[in-house]
C-alpha cells in the first residue's frame, strides 16, 4: 500500500512556530515514527508552501497511490484549485489539520477541501495524520 503525505505553505516550520498551538515535534521527526509505525506501508512525504506544487503533488500521487493524507494548511481557507484538485484524482484523500480550525479564527471555519475530501481529522494534533492513515488502511 502506498499513502502521501502532503503538507502545504508553514508546515515546514513545525517545531519552531507557535508551538502552543503547533508543539515541538517537526514533521520530519514526526515521519519517521510514521513510517516505523506502518513498517507494512510505503509511505511518501511531500510540503511545499506553493499552492501550484501541491496541485502538482496531487495530481502525480491522485491515480497511482492508495490514499493521500493532505494538511492544505492556509490554502484550505482560499483554494478552490486544490478542492478542485482533489475532486480529479481517484486517490481518496484524508484532510488533516493539526489544531481545531472551527476554535480559532472566524476565516479558518471556511473550507474548499473538506466537501472534496473523503473525510477530515481536525484539531487533534499530530495524531491526526496517524488516524487517517489507519482509516485508509481499512479502505483497502
Amino acid at each position: 500500500m502506498k499513502i502521501a503525505i502532503i503538507n502545504g505553505p508553514n508546515l515546514n516550520l513545525l517545531g519552531k512556530r507557535e508551538t502552543d498551538i503547533y508543539g515541538n515535534m517537526p514533521f520530519d521527526e514526526y515521519f519517521v515514527s510514521l513510517q516505523a509505525l506502518f513498517p507494512q506501508v510505503e509511505l511518501t512525504y511531500f510540503q511545499s508552501n506553493i499552492e501550484g506544487e501541491l496541485i502538482d503533488e496531487i495530481q502525480k500521487v491522485g491515480f497511482s497511490y492508495d490514499g493521500i493524507v493532505l494538511n492544505p494548511g492556509g490554502y484550505t481557507h482560499t483554494s478552490v484549485a486544490l478542492g478542485d484538485a482533489i475532486a480529479a484524482v481517484k486517490t481518496p484523500v484524508v484532510e488533516v489539520h493539526i489544531s481545531n480550525v472551527h476554535a480559532r479564527e472566524e476565516f479558518r471555519k471556511l473550507s474548499h477541501v473538506s466537501g472534496k475530501s473523503a473525510g477530515s481529522i481536525i484539531g487533534l494534533g499530530l495524531k491526526g495524520y496517524e488516524l487517517a492513515i489507519l482509516w485508509l488502511l481499512g479502505k483497502s
